[in-house]
């Protein structure tokens, strides 16, 4: 769900920029490093989730997992999400680097806005719930990303409008596929590594 260079006004790009610089602050302010092997596996995730897409005019679709690390990192996803977006840019071309701030805040946002909404549920004692839960997040975390592609490029001019309200509907099956995906993963660590969501980062 890249935007590219050119899409965005200025406006837009300084606002996302901006805003995304705060919650890299805030995210490396909350960081655990210990916990760094965990971020760097979670980038790891989203970076090849996101390397197989279809083109949608200045967007794409494509899996990105950032409910599932937005549920398990919280605010810390904000500093993941930009290292594995600059490195698409540089190595694969994906996005740009004016739109860097813009991409970040799209992706990363809707990652801590689950964090908070899915924090007790994923947590609890049943694995099955906490997987029930991170099924909600995963599919409602592309919802939010998706509306905020389509706010950026619908503030950007009555050109990229169309674009805009395809958006959405375009990535009706990858919240399906996401929110699979991330029940079946939440299950998993529940089950195997529980200490990986046995913190968070408020």
């Amino acid at each position: 769900m890249h935007i590219v260079d050119g899409a965005l006004s200025s406006p837009v790009l300084i606002s996302g920029a901006v805003l995304s610089a705060i919650g890299v602050f805030i995210g490396l302010k909350k960081m655990d490093y210990e916990r760094l092997p965990l971020i760097g596996v979670l980038a790891s995730v989203f970076f090849i989730a996101s390397y197989i897409h279809l083109p949608l005019g200045f967007s794409s679709v494509h899996l990105i997992m950032n409910g599932l690390l937005g549920i398990i990192l919280g605010w810390v996803a904000f500093p993941a999400l930009l290292v594995a977006l600059l490195l698409q840019v540089i190595f694969f071309g994906f996005g740009g680097l004016l739109v860097l701030g813009a991409n970040t805040l799209n992706i990363a946002l809707p990652a801590v806005i689950i964090y908070y909404l899915c924090y007790q549920g994923v947590r609890h004692d049943s694995p099955k719930v906490a997987a029930i839960w991170a099924a909600i997040g995963g599919a409602a975390a592309i919802l939010i990303t998706a509306l905020m592609v389509a706010f950026s490029l619908a503030l950007s001019g009555e050109s990229f409008v169309l674009a805009a309200k395809a958006v959405v509907p375009a990535h009706i099956p990858i919240m399906l596929i996401e929110g699979f995906v991330s029940y079946a993963a939440m299950y998993l660590i529940h089950t195997v590594k529980p200490e990986f969501i046995s913190k968070g980062t408020n």
